[in-house]
C-alpha cells in the first residue's frame, strides 16, 4: 500500500488541499517518516495491546474491529455449519454408493459446486429468493438481537453463499476419506459378520475417516474468513470485509494492518484447535502423549 499512488492525507484533505497542509498533516500521522520506523513504530503498540489510531477517523483501531468482526463471526459460523451439515451426509452416501447413479450423480454436483465462486452463488440467489420470489432481503444486516426470525431470514442469503460451496468442496474429502476406510480390513470384517456397508463404517471407521475431513474444516474455516470479505461486500453487510475494503481504498494503512493480523492470529487460532480436535477423535495420539 505504501507503494501505490495517494496517501492518507492526501484522501482525507482531498485532491485539490494544498501541499503544504498535506505534508502538514504527513508529519502528524507519522507517515513521512521511513517504512521501518513506522512499522516499529505499530509492532511496539501491539506489544501494549494498542493496534493504533485511524488516520481518517482519528478513532482507536482495536473497538473498530472488534465492532466488525462480531458480524463476520456470525457469517463464518452459520456457514460452517451448513457446510458440515451438508457435506457429510452428502460424501458419506457418495461414497458408500460410489458403484451406483445416484452415489456418482452426488459426486457431479460436488464437482459442479466446487467450480462456482461463491460471489456468482450469492447473485443466482438474490435473483431467485429476493427479486423473483420475495422471500427473504437482498441485503443488509439484523443483529440477533432482533429475533432469532429477523435475523435468519437476514443472514440466510450470504450464510447460503458461503456455506454451500465449501460443502462441496468438504464433501469431496468426506467422500475421498470415507472410500479409504471402507477399503480396511477391520471394515471388510464387519461387513462379513453381516454389517451393511453404512452400518459398518458409522460403527467402525466413522473416527478414523474423521481426522483427514477436520484437517480440511481447518482450512475452510480460514477460508471462510476471507471469503466473507467479498460476500459481505455483495450483501452490503457491514462486517470486517466491508471495513477492510474501505480501508485499503482510503489507505488506512493502519486500519488495515490491524484487520490482517486479526486474520492471521484467527488462523493460528484455528490450526491450533484443529490440533486438540486430533488429540480429541484419536485416542492413540492421547496414549502417546
Amino acid at each position: 500500500m505504501a507503494v501505490l499512488p495517494g496517501d492518507p492525507a492526501t484522501v482525507k484533505l482531498g485532491v485539490n488541499a494544498n501541499p503544504a497542509q498535506v505534508q502538514e498533516l504527513r508529519h502528524q500521522f507519522g507517515t513521512d517518516r521511513p517504512l521501518v520506523a513506522q512499522y516499529l513504530s505499530w509492532v511496539g503498540g501491539l506489544m501494549h495491546g494498542s493496534f493504533g489510531t485511524s488516520y481518517l477517523t482519528n478513532a482507536a483501531v482495536g473497538p473498530q474491529i472488534a465492532a466488525k468482526i462480531q458480524v463476520t463471526l456470525w457469517l463464518v459460523v452459520l456457514a460452517l455449519v451448513v457446510a458440515v451439515v451438508v457435506a457429510v451426509p452428502m460424501g458419506v452416501l457418495a461414497a458408500v454408493r460410489s458403484r451406483r447413479a445416484d452415489g456418482a450423480a452426488l459426486a457431479g454436483v460436488s464437482q459442479l459446486g466446487m467450480a462456482v465462486p461463491s460471489f456468482i452463488l450469492a447473485i443466482l440467489l438474490i435473483d431467485l429468493f429476493a427479486v423473483r420470489l420475495h422471500w427473504v432481503p437482498s441485503g443488509g444486516w439484523v443483529p440477533p438481537t432482533a429475533g432469532p426470525g429477523p435475523f435468519l431470514k437476514q443472514v440466510a442469503l450470504p450464510v447460503l453463499s458461503l456455506g454451500l460451496i465449501q460443502a462441496a468442496l468438504l464433501s469431496r474429502y468426506v467422500r475421498s476419506a470415507t472410500l479409504d476406510v471402507l477399503r480396511e480390513d477391520h471394515i471388510r470384517t464387519a461387513r462379513a459378520k453381516g454389517l451393511s456397508p453404512g452400518r459398518a463404517f458409522l460403527r467402525h471407521g466413522l473416527r478414523n475417516a474423521a481426522i483427514p475431513v477436520v484437517t480440511v474444516l481447518g482450512l475452510q474455516l480460514a477460508a471462510l474468513l476471507i471469503d466473507a470479505i467479498v460476500i459481505e461486500k455483495v450483501f452490503v453487510i457491514p462486517g470486517l470485509g466491508s471495513l477492510l475494503l474501505t480501508s485499503v481504498s482510503n489507505r488506512d494503512l493502519l486500519l488495515v494492518q490491524g484487520i490482517v493480523m486479526v486474520l492471521v492470529g484467527a488462523v493460528l487460532v484455528i490450526n491450533y484447535v484443529v490440533d486438540l480436535a486430533y488429540v480429541a477423535i484419536d485416542p492413540r495420539l492421547r496414549r502417546s502423549a
